[in-house]
C-alpha cells in the first residue's frame, strides 16, 4: 500500500522563509504535507490559470495553525488545526505562518496546477530578491532562470 511521510517523500520543495513542502503521487492522488513559514496570499502564483484561480479539487486536514482560501467571489474560508477540508476549483490559497496541513489532490489536477505555479514562483522570487535553493531550481528544469 503506498504511503507518504516527510522522510520518504519523492519531492521536497523548500523556499526558505516561505514554505516547506513534501509531496508524492500515490496512485491517482498527489499527497502533500505543507508547512507555511510566513503569512502569504498565494494569488500571484495562479496568474495564467483559468480566471487566475486554482482549478484543483483538494481534500485535507490541518495539523497545526490555520490555512485558508479566497474564493472567486472574494469570500474567504479559514480552516484551523483539527479541521478537515474539501475545496472545490476556483480559489487561491491563503497561508498563515506556522500552519501545517496535509492535502490530497487528483494527480492530473496537481500537475496542471504546478505547470502554472512554478513560473510564477520564479517571477515572485526574482521580484522579492529570494534566492531559491539549487535543488528546487533543478526540479523546475532547464527553463528556470534565477
Amino acid at each position: 500500500m503506498p504511503k507518504l511521510s516527510k522522510s520518504t517523500a519523492g519531492s521536497h520543495m523548500a523556499i526558505p522563509g516561505y514554505v516547506d513542502t513534501y509531496s508524492q503521487d500515490l496512485g491517482d492522488w498527489n499527497v502533500s504535507i505543507e508547512t507555511m513559514l510566513t503569512d502569504l496570499d498565494e494569488a500571484p502564483f495562479f496568474k495564467g490559470a483559468p480566471d487566475d484561480l486554482c482549478q484543483g479539487h483538494h481534500v485535507g486536514y490541518v495539523l497545526k495553525g490555520k490555512f485558508g482560501i479566497r474564493k472567486a467571489d472574494g469570500s474567504e474560508e479559514i480552516f484551523e488545526a483539527g479541521e478537515a477540508f474539501v475545496i472545490e476549483p476556483g480559489h487561491t490559497p491563503l497561508s498563515f505562518e506556522g500552519g501545517e496541513y496535509v492535502a490530497f489532490t487528483p494527480t492530473e489536477e496537481a500537475r496542471a496546477q504546478m505547470a502554472v505555479i512554478m513560473p510564477n514562483i520564479l517571477k515572485y522570487a526574482k521580484e522579492q530578491g529570494i534566492e531559491l535553493p539549487a535543488e528546487l531550481m533543478a526540479q523546475m528544469g532547464p527553463s528556470a532562470t534565477p
